[in-house]
C-alpha cells in the first residue's frame, strides 16, 4: 500500500474561540492509503496547538510508517492499527488519519459503506449540535441566527457565562449543551448548573480541568445536570477512569487515534452505564463523513465541522436536522473536490 499525504488550509465562517484558543483558518492533514488494486481510502486530522499537534510531526510520523505501509497487503484496519502503532507514539492524530483512511479502504474492498461493515443502522442517529463559539454576546447572537438548528453547542469559559446562556436563551427555544473546556472550579459548576438547568441546557462537557477528578467526583454528586468527559477521556485507559466521576464520554477520533480505538471506548462507556458521544476538531467533510457511520452507536454527536467551513475541500455526508444523508458509495463516501 502507498501513502500520500495532502495538507490543506480550511477557512472558517468566523473566528472560532474557544476557552484556550481562537483561530480563522484550519491546518488540516489528508491522508491518502491507495491499495495494489488502484483503490484508495481518505482519513483527515487537524493540527492543535493546544496538543502541540502540527502538519510537519503528523507528516513525520506517517513518514515514517511508509516503508512499513509498502510492504503490507491490505489488512482489516485493527491489524493495521496494531502493525503501526510504534511509529505514532505520541501522536495520536496522526495515527487517526491513517486509521481513519484503512476502514474506508477496507470498507470499500469489501463494497460495503462503513456503517454496514460496522453492522450499524443509519436510521439510528442522533442529531448533531451547531456550535457557537466564544464571541461578544451580539455576535453569539448573530451566528446563532445564522442557522436555526434545534441544538447548539455553547462554548464558555468567560467572566460571564451565565449572561451569554441567558442572552443566547432570548432568542431561541432549542436545546442547549454548554462546553467550558476546563475553565470552572468544581463550586462554580455545582452552583452553575442549577441556572443552566433552568435555561434548558442539556449537559455540561468538561467544567474542569483535565486532571481534577476529586472535584469532578464533587460535581457528579451535586451538579443539577449531567456532566460529559472531553479533555479527561482522550485514551482508552481513561473510560474507567471517568466512570463516577461524569455521566458519559465525548470521544474525539484524533485524540484517541482513529476509529479502531475509538470503537473500543464507546463499547467499554456503554458497558459501563455511560452515556457516549462523538465529536469533531473542525474537520472537512472527510474527517465529518466518517464520524457520522459511527453515529448509530451514540447518545449524542457534535458532527460539524464541516458546517462552520468557508469553503469545504471534500463532499461527503450531508446534514439537516431531520436526517444524515449518505453518498451512494462505499467506505466512507468522502470524496476531495
Amino acid at each position: 500500500m502507498k501513502l500520500e499525504l495532502l495538507p490543506h488550509k480550511l477557512p472558517l465562517k468566523h473566528t472560532f474561540t474557544i476557552a484556550h484558543q481562537s483561530r480563522d483558518v484550519q491546518d488540516t492533514l489528508i491522508v491518502k492509503l491507495v491499495d495494489d488494486e488502484g483503490r484508495y481510502g481518505l482519513g483527515e486530522s487537524t493540527t492543535n496547538p493546544f496538543y502541540g499537534i502540527s502538519l510537519e510531526n503528523m507528516q513525520s510520523c506517517l513518514n515514517s510508517a511508509a516503508g512499513l505501509l509498502e510492504e503490507s497487503e491490505l489488512l482489516h484496519p485493527e491489524k493495521l492499527w496494531e502493525l503501526t502503532k510504534a511509529h505514532f507514539s505520541g501522536n495520536p492524530f496522526a495515527q487517526c488519519a491513517l486509521d481513519m483512511a484503512a476502514w474506508d479502504l477496507y470498507a470499500k474492498s469489501k463494497n460495503q459503506k462503513l456503517y454496514e461493515l460496522l453492522q450499524l443502522n443509519p436510521v439510528d442517529i442522533p442529531t448533531t449540535n451547531f456550535t457557537i463559539g466564544i464571541a461578544p454576546i451580539p455576535k453569539m447572537v448573530e451566528k446563532m441566527k445564522e442557522l436555526d438548528w434545534p441544538i447548539y453547542k455553547i462554548k464558555l469559559g468567560t467572566d460571564h457565562d451565565l449572561d451569554i446562556v441567558k442572552a443566547l436563551r432570548q432568542h431561541t427555544d432549542a436545546v442547549f449543551r454548554i462546553d467550558a473546556n476546563c475553565a470552572w472550579t468544581a463550586d462554580q459548576a455545582i452552583a452553575f448548573s442549577e441556572e443552566l438547568a433552568r435555561l434548558n441546557v442539556e449537559f455540561m462537557e468538561q467544567p474542569l480541568p483535565k486532571d481534577d477528578l476529586e472535584g469532578m467526583k464533587k460535581v457528579y454528586a451535586k451538579s443539577a445536570l449531567p456532566v460529559m468527559a472531553d479533555e479527561s477521556c482522550i485514551q482508552e485507559a481513561d473510560v474507567k477512569k471517568c466512570y463516577g466521576h461524569f455521566h458519559g464520554i465525548n470521544v474525539k477520533l484524533v485524540k484517541a487515534g482513529g476509529i479502531t480505538p475509538g470503537l473500543r471506548m464507546l463499547r467499554e462507556a456503554k458497558s459501563l452505564g455511560m452515556k457516549t458521544m462523538l465529536g469533531c476538531m473542525t474537520e472537512s467533510s472527510v474527517g465529518i463523513s466518517a464520524i457520522a457511520h459511527l453515529a448509530p452507536m451514540l447518545d449524542y454527536v457534535d458532527m460539524d465541522g464541516a458546517m462552520l467551513l468557508a469553503r469545504d475541500i471534500a463532499s461527503g455526508v450531508t446534514i439537516s436536522p431531520e436526517r444524515v444523508t449518505f453518498p451512494d458509495r462505499p467506505g466512507t463516501g468522502a470524496l476531495l473536490i
